[in-house]
C-alpha cells in the first residue's frame, strides 16, 4: 500500500524522532480523538473480498464524505479521503476505508502527539515522548487518556508554583489555593485556563494603584495611563513601565538632593557619582542602598557640630543622641536640639538680666522675651534683638561719656559715634582711656602754669611720671600742694581752708580761681563700671584760689552706681575689666588720702 500524499514538512515531522518545541502554552488545545484507536464507523474490519453490487460503492462514498465533514479528522485523513473521492472508483473508496484511513490516522495521531509535546508541561512532554517511542496503540492511548493525566500533574505543579511565588497577588493566591484544595483535574484546569487571567488582572490593577501611591511624579503619571488602558497595558506597566518611570523619578530625586543646601558632604559626593554614571541601576543603588548609610554619617557629623557650638543643655542632649541609634540622632536634629536650645536660650537671657553690666535696652528686651517664654521669642531676642539693643546701649553710653568728657574724650567719642558699632566698642573698651589720659595731662599742664610753687612743682613731677602719677596728682597731690602754697603765703598760719576730702571728679569753676586752673579732674586709667549699687559718697571742700580769693566747690562721687569716677558717665554694659580696675584704684587713693589727713590732723 502507498501512503496518502502529504506535504513534505508534515511527513518529516511524523517520521523523524520526537523533537521538543518549548512553549508556555497548555495541552488544552490538542484535539481529543473522537473515537477509539480504530477507524471510524464503517471502516473497521477486513474489507470484503470484492464488492458484489453498486450499493456498496454508495455506502463507501457516503462514509468517506462523512469523514471529510468531521472536524476532528486530521490533515492526512482529509487528504487521503479527498484523493479517494477524486478517483471516483469503488476500489479507491474501498481501499481508503480498509487501509488508507488507518495509515493516515496514524500519521495524524503522531503529528498531534508531537504538537502536544511542543506545548505541554514537563509531565506532558515526558508522556508524549514515551508514546512516540511506542506503538500506534501507545500514541492513541496518550491522546485519549495519557495527555490529560499528565496535564493534571503539570497543572498542579503550576498552581503550586504560583502559590510559592511571593509576587503572586491576593486574588490569584486565593483562587489557586481553592483549586488546589478541590484537587480535581477539572478544577485545576479551570483555574489556569479561565480564572487566572481575571484574578491576575484584578491583582495587577491593585498593584498598579499601590505603585501609584508610593511612586514619584513620573511613576504616578505612567500608572494612571495604565489604569485607563487595557489589561495588557497594566501588565506592561507592572512588568516594565514602572521601572522606566522610576528611573526618571530617581534622577529627579538625585538632582534635588544636589540642589538642597542642607545635603551633607558624603551624600552630595555619592549623588554626583550616581548622576555621572547615569544608569537607572546606579541611580537606584544610590537611593536604595548608599543614601541611608551616607545620610546617617552626615547627620552624625552635623550633630557633632551642633554639640560643639551649643550650650550645656544642647551638649547634653547631643551627647545622649550620639550614644544612641540613628533614630535618636534624627530625633535630636529634628526636635531635640530646639528643645535643648530653648533651655540654653532661657539660661543665657537670665544671665544677661542678672549681669549688672547689661544696658537698659538689652535688659528691657530680654525681660520681654523671658516673659513671653516661647522658644521662638527667646531665640528671636538672642539672634535679632540683642545685637541691636546692645549697639543702642553702647551708643548711649558713648554719648554720656562725650557729654561729660574733656576735649580729647569728646573728639574721640564723636569720631567713634560717626563710625561703625565696632568703632563704638573700641572707644568704650580702649579709646576713651587714651583720650582721657590726654585730657588729664592737659589739665595738669594748665595747673602747673597757674599754680603756686608747690603746685607747679608737684604738677611738673606728675607730668614727668606715668598716667597713674598724673591721676594721683589730680586726685590728691593738687590739693596738698595748694595747701602748702597757702601756708607759705601766710607764715605762721594754717591754710584758710584745708580740704577734708581729695577731689575725685573735676572741680567746678572755682570763685577767685583762674579759669585756666579749672577743668575736669580725671583718672589716668579709668573705665566703665558695671555696678548697679546705689551707694554714694558726697564730698564738700573749700579751697583757696592762688590769686588770694577763696571759693567753695562741691563735688559728689558716686561709687558703685555705674557712674565713672573720672567722667561721671553711666556704666556701659560692656565687659571692660580695665575700667573696673581703674575705678578701684581711684577709690583706694581716696581712702589713703583720708587716712593721711586724719594722721596729720
Amino acid at each position: 500500500m502507498k501512503l496518502p500524499k502529504v506535504s513534505a514538512v508534515v511527513a518529516a515531522a511524523v517520521l523523524a524522532p520526537a523533537v521538543l518545541f518549548p512553549s508556555s502554552a497548555s495541552a488544552a488545545d490538542a484535539p481529543r480523538p473522537t473515537g477509539a484507536s480504530g477507524p471510524d464507523t464503517g471502516s473497521a474490519g477486513t474489507p470484503d473480498a470484492a464488492p458484489t453490487d453498486a450499493g456498496q460503492e454508495d455506502l463507501d462514498r457516503a462514509e468517506v464524505r462523512r469523514i471529510l465533514a468531521d472536524k476532528a479528522s486530521g490533515v492526512s485523513v482529509r487528504e487521503a479521503a479527498e484523493k479517494a473521492l477524486a478517483a471516483g472508483t469503488a476500489a479507491a473508496l474501498r481501499e481508503f476505508l480498509t487501509t488508507g484511513l488507518q495509515n493516515a490516522r496514524h500519521i495524524d495521531y503522531r503529528v498531534d502527539t508531537v504538537r502536544i509535546l511542543g506545548v505541554g508541561g514537563p509531565a506532558v512532554k515526558k508522556a508524549a515522548e514515551a508514546a512516540l517511542r511506542g506503538s500506534y496503540a501507545d500514541i492513541v492511548k496518550f491522546l485519549e487518556e495519557g495527555q490529560y493525566t499528565a496535564r493534571a500533574q503539570d497543572d498542579r505543579a503550576e498552581v503550586e508554583r504560583i502559590l510559592a511565588d511571593p509576587a503572586t497577588g491576593r486574588l490569584v493566591r486565593e483562587g489557586a489555593q481553592k483549586a488546589l484544595d478541590a484537587g480535581t483535574p477539572a478544577a485545576l484546569r479551570h483555574f489556569l485556563a479561565v480564572d487566572l487571567k481575571g484574578f491576575r488582572h484584578s491583582d495587577y490593577r491593585v498593584k498598579t494603584a499601590q505603585i501609584f501611591g508610593a511612586g514619584g511624579p513620573a511613576v504616578k503619571e505612567a500608572a494612571l495611563q495604565a489604569l485607563d488602558g487595557s489589561y495588557e497595558e497594566i501588565v506592561a506597566f507592572v512588568e516594565k513601565g514602572q521601572y522606566v518611570a522610576r528611573a526618571e523619578d530617581d534622577r529627579a530625586e538625585v538632582e534635588r538632593l544636589l540642589a538642597d543646601p542642607a545635603t551633607g558632604r558624603t551624600v552630595r559626593e555619592g549623588a554626583q557619582k550616581a548622576l555621572d554614571a547615569g544608569t537607572p541601576a546606579a541611580l537606584r543603588h544610590f537611593l536604595a542602598v548608599d543614601l541611608p548609610k551616607w545620610r546617617e554619617s552626615d547627620d552624625r557629623v552635623k550633630l557633632s557640630q551642633i554639640m560643639f557650638k551649643g550650650g550645656p543643655a544642647v551638649q547634653a542632649a547631643a551627647n545622649a543622641a550620639m550614644d544612641g541609634s540613628y533614630a535618636d540622632v534624627v530625633r535630636f536634629l529634628q526636635e531635640g536640639q530646639y528643645t535643648a536650645r530653648a533651655q540654653d536660650d532661657r539660661a543665657e537671657i537670665e544671665r544677661l538680666l542678672a549681669d549688672p553690666a547689661t544696658g537698659p535696652g538689652v535688659r528691657e528686651a530680654g525681660q520681654k522675651a523671658l516673659d513671653t517664654g516661647t522658644p521662638t521669642a527667646l531665640r528671636h531676642f538672642l539672634e535679632a534683638e540683642l545685637p541691636v539693643q546692645r549697639e543702642h546701649d553702647a551708643r548711649v553710653a558713648l554719648s554720656q561719656i562725650m557729654a561729660k568728657g574733656g576735649p580729647e574724650v569728646r573728639a574721640a567719642a564723636s569720631t567713634a559715634m560717626d563710625g561703625s558699632y565696632a568703632d563704638v566698642v573700641r572707644f568704650l573698651q580702649e579709646g576713651q582711656y587714651t583720650a582721657r589720659a590726654k585730657d588729664n595731662r592737659a589739665q595738669v599742664a594748665q595747673i602747673a602754669e597757674t599754680g603756686g610753687p608747690a603746685v607747679k612743682k608737684a604738677a611738673l613731677a606728675a607730668l614727668d611720671g606715668n598716667e597713674q602719677a598724673v591721676a594721683t596728682f589730680l586726685i590728691e597731690g593738687w590739693a596738698k600742694a595748694r595747701a602748702e602754697d597757702e601756708a607759705a603765703a601766710k607764715p605762721g598760719t594754717e591754710p584758710t581752708a584745708r580740704p577734708t576730702e581729695q577731689p575725685t571728679t573735676a572741680p567746678a569753676a572755682q570763685t577767685g580761681q583762674s579759669a585756666v586752673t579749672g577743668g575736669q579732674v580725671v583718672q589716668a586709667v579709668a573705665g566703665t563700671t558695671s555696678g548697679t549699687g546705689t551707694g554714694t559718697a558726697a564730698v564738700t571742700r573749700t579751697t583757696t584760689g592762688t590769686a588770694g580769693t577763696t571759693g567753695t566747690s562741691t563735688t559728689t562721687t558716686t561709687v558703685g552706681s555705674g557712674q565713672l569716677a573720672a567722667t561721671g558717665t553711666e556704666g556701659l554694659g560692656l565687659e571692660a575689666g580695665g575700667a573696673a580696675a581703674a575705678l578701684a584704684a581711684g577709690a583706694a587713693l581716696v581712702v589713703v588720702s583720708r587716712r593721711r589727713r586724719s594722721t596729720e590732723g
